[in-house]
């Protein structure tokens, strides 16, 4: 429902408190709810379902009019051309609002689809900074992007665990090779050598000869560009191949599921940067994660 619905609605409601009754705004919600990385997904459909759910509960108005919140929340399967597909139901649908995509390169795939439609995207977790550097007056960011996450891994490479050689590794998505380029343009600066810059997909989960050919740099460190669903198999691999240098990423890899994914590779090796305080430290926080455990139980 757009902006003239929703006021052609409030008019009924003068003339009818059926009418008024009917008034329900729906917003779309785009990420991958399937596959390796259906556990951000979820994260954030709950999230905003819980969201919604408050505000129901005080009963909302706009303008006068008591309105209900729905969510339409879709399967981009973390892949562009999905993403377009779901964009397209969105628009079709004529959906208030959209909160997503959950990845850079989805994001961006769509940000024109919804400027057309005159759609707001609202992305709770896209961080490659194309994305509202594309100029759509629809398209907002509500985190850090990736140029503070790179600059700040880096500063940190250099000033606290005083590396002198790094290995780069990314799987050439928007965001995992544009955190990695910010990181590498950034502590290249400093005098940091890129001991190696190797490059992997999305969907591996060997990465056994990128790992030895790093290993053979004698790197103090080694930064992945990707998300945590590969960034738990390369701790592993790191393990295996007796590489001692701590891994480092973005907040694509701070995530919780990252122990279970690498289990007992992770032993205080994992340096990353995340846009904002943790959930432990936001006020409410603890009393958001009880409720969104409860809905997982």
């Amino acid at each position: 429902m757009n902006t003239k619905q929703i006021l052609s609605a409030v008019a009924l409601c003068a003339l009818s408190a059926s009418a008024c009754a009917e008034t329900t705004i729906v917003l779309g919600y785009a990420g991958a709810l399937t596959g390796a990385q259906a556990h951000f997904g979820k994260d954030s459909e709950r999230g905003i379902q819980l969201a919604l759910d408050e505000i129901n509960a005080n009963h909302p108005m706009i303008a006068g009019a008591p309105v209900t919140f729905e969510l339409d929340a879709q399967d981009d399967q973390a892949d562009p051309k999905s993403a377009t597909t779901v964009a397209q139901r969105f628009i079709d649908r004529h959906v208030s609002a959209v909160i997503g995509h959950q990845n850079s390169g989805t994001s961006i795939a769509v940000a024109r689809l919804y400027a057309e439609a005159n759609i707001a995207e609202l992305t709770p977790s896209a961080t490659n900074p194309k994305f509202t550097q594309l100029g759509y007056r629809t398209t907002f960011r509500m985190l850090a992007n990736d140029t503070f996450l790179g600059q700040a891994v880096a500063r940190y490479a250099t000033d606290a665990l005083h590396v002198h050689r790094v290995g780069v590794i990314d799987d050439r998505t928007a965001y995992g090779q544009g955190i990695a380029d910010v990181f590498v343009d950034n502590i290249s600066k400093t005098g940091v050598a890129i001991s190696a810059r190797e490059y992997t997909t999305d969907k591996a989960f060997d990465f056994g000869s990128s790992l030895t050919l790093i290993k053979g740099t004698r790197p103090d460190a080694i930064f992945f560009g990707g998300m945590d669903t590969q960034a738990g198999p390369m701790l592993k691999q790191l393990k295996k191949y007796q590489i001692s240098a701590p891994l480092m990423g973005g907040d694509g890899v701070c995530t919780e599921e990252i122990q279970k994914l690498a289990g007992d590779a992770l032993n205080g090796n994992l340096y990353c940067a995340d846009g904002g305080r943790s959930l432990a430290r936001m006020p409410g926080g603890p009393q958001v994660r009880e409720t969104l455990q409860g809905q997982i139980r």
